[in-house]
């Protein structure tokens, strides 16, 4: 007879199953749709001259080879604006570099010298922002490579008023280590999975900084960059702040690249940490409810409670044939990310620190961003040196 926390472990271990399912049905309705647009040869509604916003602080794996590939567009009429805050960044020496590769295109350097929020990239595109030409804006990672007919797909549904910002999911490329290996199968069959449940359930009300398309007077409509100068996750806050005006948020069906840093095991757990964190003050009641997708862990815990039952074995197999078959879907289907078999065996692995990683986020207010550090509260930054001062 099943009694106390282990019913508790079992009622968890359903519930996420129930979340595979319809992660599932989410990722192959994506599918389905993305499939009829490109068999109806995409979306034809002409080019827009476009603006490409990409703020740089230090180097990025594969970095030149990213820059590059924006330069490769097929596509009239766009410029590409890069935002520094440090004179010094070696990131300066790569755009210097593409624009001997490529002086037919239109490409600027700022010197963002001045500092407008706690957020440094947000403050860049400020000035950045100051400075571009066109109506219609892009604004991408400075990791993110994009194949020749990005600018082309990822601006079509801007032709629709009513679509305030389009965003991309994207996928990770491992380098060797350990860590960066669980970074890429967290993003290919974890985040992909929960984009596309919350855009089925819900709709998007968030944005990826992958790929973040709009036109400047909506922009300017919902508070422009300075509102959102002292948040981590600016990405979101676009998206949600778009939604809460009552435009749509679109996720396109392109899907870009991000090289990621040979990530040690410290490095990879304070990225995640810092995510976490960064959702839960973001999300607070959907960060609650992730716990009750981290099936494997608790399903292994009804093994133990159990006694090794042979009832809980069976609910042991169904839930990772369930979380294999949601890791493959968005993985494969949604994604087309090459490396996501060979790293089907990191789950138990990948499954057990984030039910772990999840715990820890809510037990302080810490995050580590780019070499610095903050305190997170209420989604807002503030520098640890300027509050420990005062």
């Amino acid at each position: 007879m099943i009694k106390g926390f282990e019913l508790l472990a079992v009622t968890v271990t359903l519930s996420s199953i129930a979340y595979c399912a319809i992660c599932l049905w989410s990722a192959a309705a994506f599918s389905r749709e993305c499939k009829r647009l490109a068999g109806a040869g995409g979306r034809d509604t002409g080019q827009v001259s476009v603006s490409i916003l990409k703020p740089l602080k230090g180097p990025d794996p594969e970095m030149y080879e990213s820059f590059r590939s924006h330069c490769l567009q097929d596509y009239e009429e766009y410029e590409i604006i890069f935002g520094v805050s440090d004179p010094a960044d070696p990131a300066i020496g790569l755009v210097e570099r593409l624009e001997k590769e490529f002086p037919q295109r239109q490409l600027r350097l700022v010197l963002c010298s001045e500092d407008l929020g706690a957020n440094t990239k947000v403050s860049n595109l400020i000035q950045m922002l100051r400075t571009a030409r066109y109506e219609h804006l892009i604004v991408n990672d400075s990791d993110i490579r994009v194949e020749p007919d990005y600018l082309r797909r990822v601006t079509a549904p801007l032709a629709n008023p009513e679509v305030g910002l389009v965003t991309c999911l994207y996928r990770g490329i491992a380098n060797a280590t350990l860590g960066s290996r669980l970074e890429s199968l967290g993003i290919s069959t974890d985040f992909c999975a929960g984009v596309q449940m919350a855009r089925r359930m819900e709709g998007i009300r968030f944005g990826l900084g992958s790929t973040l398309a709009f036109r400047r007077r909506d922009l300017d409509a919902i508070g422009g960059f300075e509102a959102l100068a002292d948040y981590l996750a600016d990405d979101y806050q676009l998206g949600l702040r778009f939604a809460e005006k009552g435009f749509k948020v679109e996720l396109s069906d392109v899907v870009v690249e991000t090289f990621l840093p040979r990530y040690s095991i410290s490095d990879f757990l304070s990225h995640q940490l810092r995510w976490a964190r960064t959702i839960r003050d973001s999300r607070f009641w959907g960060h609650v409810g992730l716990g009750l997708t981290f099936g494997l862990p608790w399903a292994l815990l009804v093994l133990l409670l159990s006694g090794a039952a042979p009832w809980a074995w069976g609910l042991l197999a169904l839930t990772a044939a369930m979380r294999v078959a949601t890791a493959f879907a968005a993985g494969r289907w949604v994604l087309q990310d090459r490396q996501v078999l060979s790293l089907l065996y990191l789950i138990p692995l990948r499954d057990l620190i984030a039910l772990l990683v999840w715990i820890a986020s809510f037990a302080g207010d810490k995050i580590h961003w780019r070499g610095d550090s903050f305190y997170l509260k209420d989604g807002k930054l503030e520098r640890i040196e300027l509050r420990d001062s005062a």
